[in-house]
């Protein structure tokens, strides 16, 4: 009997162990995928915008190179602090369900089940993609997690979407010989776009180094062609290679499965602001799930904190029911 089980072992939920662990109490890490699966995912060679003391969880320090962290120093300041703190991590491992109540869960997996007092939900949002919900979309050649550019040398390749991830794989793909076309639904480069990246691709867009094609939907992805709807009428474009680069969103159905209740319109989830508790006894929510579909209000920089806050609720609890 584990006095809390985490789901997620980016960041928060690390976070979150590590701050059981300082108040003496037991907890198991569970992920469907790697250590920080989320960051792994991440493009090789990525640089957070972020520096590195806003990364840190545990106390540990983190260094880099430059004044920004890249994706790879990031991974490997995480399993130091991993292994720092003994943490049980059990990876490669998706949870299918989790029954009983507030003191008695039990947590089935895809290779065991598991007792726990309390949960924690630190699944993330990165892990699941938002589909382009067109034909085609299942097809190999349609990635949605892009890494580098080396492989789509000499390819037809086209970028879909409009904000730091598009910007950055088209450019890099541009940059690596790939032939490149940029396709948004939208007017424009998002706004949001770094300010040394919008620039750089809104002027390769105009100089006709790579094509852009702006309100615009891809209707049908075929082995070797796309099909288009442009503001001038539908057109075809050969194609080797896709990168549904449009976004990515929380796991809200599995936690509706859990019996916890979401607003209908942010899709937040309601919790208790001073313990992150849900409104399903003994389940509490880290990270950006708890920001529900405005991913954008959490990050690592602030999520981490949640781990305190929700491990001093679980110790009192212990507490109080260990002296009652």
């Amino acid at each position: 009997m584990y006095d809390a089980i985490i789901v997620g072992a980016g960041p928060t939920g690390l976070a979150c162990g590590i701050e059981l662990k300082k108040r003496g109490q037991s907890a198991v890490i569970i992920d469907k995928g790697c250590l920080c699966n989320s960051l792994y995912n991440y493009p090789t060679h990525m640089v957070f915008f972020t520096t590195p003391e806003l990364l840190e969880i545990g106390g540990i320090p983190m260094t880099s190179l430059g004044e920004k962290p890249g994706r790879t120093e990031a991974l490997k300041y995480y399993r130091r602090v991993t292994e720092y703190y003994g943490l049980d991590v059990l990876q490669y491992e998706r949870v299918l369900a989790i029954e009983g109540d507030d003191g008695d869960f039990v947590v089935t997996t895809s290779k065991g089940a598991y007792q726990s007092r309390k949960i924690i939900l630190a699944t993330g949002y990165y892990d699941l993609p938002n589909m382009l919900k067109v034909p085609g979309e299942h097809l190999d050649k349609v990635i949605h997690y892009y890494k580098e550019p080396h492989p789509f040398y000499d390819h037809d390749v086209m970028v879909v979407g409009a904000k730091n991830s598009a910007a950055i794989a088209a450019l890099e793909l541009y940059w690596t010989g790939a032939r490149v076309t940029f396709v948004h639904r939208g007017p424009g480069i998002h706004n949001n776009v770094k300010y040394w990246i919008k620039p750089n691709i809104e002027n390769r867009i105009k100089n006709g180094e790579i094509k852009g094609y702006f309100n615009t939907r891809v209707v049908d992805i075929r082995e070797k062609e796309v099909d288009l709807v442009t503001p001038e009428g539908p057109i075809t474009i050969k194609n080797d290679f896709v990168f549904a680069m449009i976004g990515y969103h929380p796991d809200l159905k599995f936690m509706e499965a859990l019996g916890i209740r979401l607003d209908p319109k942010t899709q937040r989830p309601r919790t208790n602001p001073e313990t992150l508790e849900s409104d399903r006894p003994g389940i509490y929510l880290a990270g950006v799930i708890v920001a529900g579909m405005h991913t954008n209000e959490i990050f690592i920089e602030n999520g981490r904190f949640h781990g305190e806050k929700i491990a001093e609720a679980i110790a009192v609890r212990h507490l109080i029911s260990s002296s009652s």
